[in-house]
């Protein structure tokens, strides 16, 4: 179920770009569709033994904008700073052990051709939004250099140099390299990521970058429909061939 949006909570926030991109759902659909393709092309070239590697569970962001303009969770900035969930890092890092190296023996040319096969079948989802995505991504750098966005940007590195921390935008706290080290939350870390979410919500920060966003991606959607909707259409087309993969023995 789709949450409403919270105007107080980013990760509810649906940027118009979005509708052309593959939902979770599909997205999901595929993967399992192409990771059924894969293992039944291997088993029948001899490597019964091999499984696909297991999905990486979500780390940090949930949605597009969760996370987009910065963090924004008050209490997890209270435990972990800029760094993800404990609990999720560590799932996270868990599923990419697994699945960093294939001890089965299976052929490595053998994966690679039924990759290929399924691919042919039903692409990535990535592959599939791949357009949007960038069209985005073009948006949301713009919309980072507008004056609005710079306006309120001032206004945030005002407000964290009263507090004592001399940034010139947002992002520059959240990738300050001390913070960098996966395993480490320093006492530091998290007292400057609560004076960032202070200093956020005091300018509606994410709220004016986000309208900033939305306002970019609409002239280039309609720039770009043709495209956009063709896109649309083939992850349409993926999702019902991944269901009719998955339902094959």
């Amino acid at each position: 179920m789709v949450k409403k949006a919270d105007p107080r909570d980013p990760a509810t926030w649906t940027l118009p770009v979005e509708s052309y991109m593959p939902t979770a759902s599909q997205a999901q659909t595929i993967t399992r569709a192409r990771a059924k393709a894969i293992a039944k092309c291997v088993n029948e070239a001899g490597f019964p033994q091999w499984t696909p590697p297991p999905a990486l569970p979500p780390l940090g962001g949930k949605t597009l904008t969760d996370w987009r303009y910065g963090i924004h969770d008050k209490k997890l900035a209270g435990r972990r700073g800029y760094h993800p969930d404990a609990a999720e890092q560590k799932a996270y890092n868990t599923a990419m052990e697994v699945g960093a190296v294939d001890r089965t023996g299976t052929d490595d040319g053998v994966k690679r051709r039924c990759a290929s096969l399924a691919e042919a079948k039903v692409p990535t989802a990535q592959l599939l939004g791949s357009y949007a995505e960038t069209l985005g991504n073009n948006a949301f750098r713009k919309a980072t250099a507008s004056p609005q966005v710079k306006e309120v940007f001032a206004k945030w590195s005002s407000c964290m140099k009263a507090k004592g921390y001399s940034y010139k935008e947002p992002m520059d706290a959240n990738d300050d390299p001390r913070f960098n080290d996966p395993d480490t939350v320093t006492r530091r870390e998290i007292a400057t990521a609560l004076a960032d979410i202070e200093c956020r919500d005091t300018y509606n920060v994410a709220k004016v970058w986000f309208d900033a966003e939305a306002a970019q991606q609409r002239p280039a959607i309609a720039q770009h429909k043709q495209r956009l909707d063709s896109d649309r259409n083939a992850t349409s087309q993926a999702v019902a061939d991944s269901r009719a993969v998955l339902a094959t023995r």
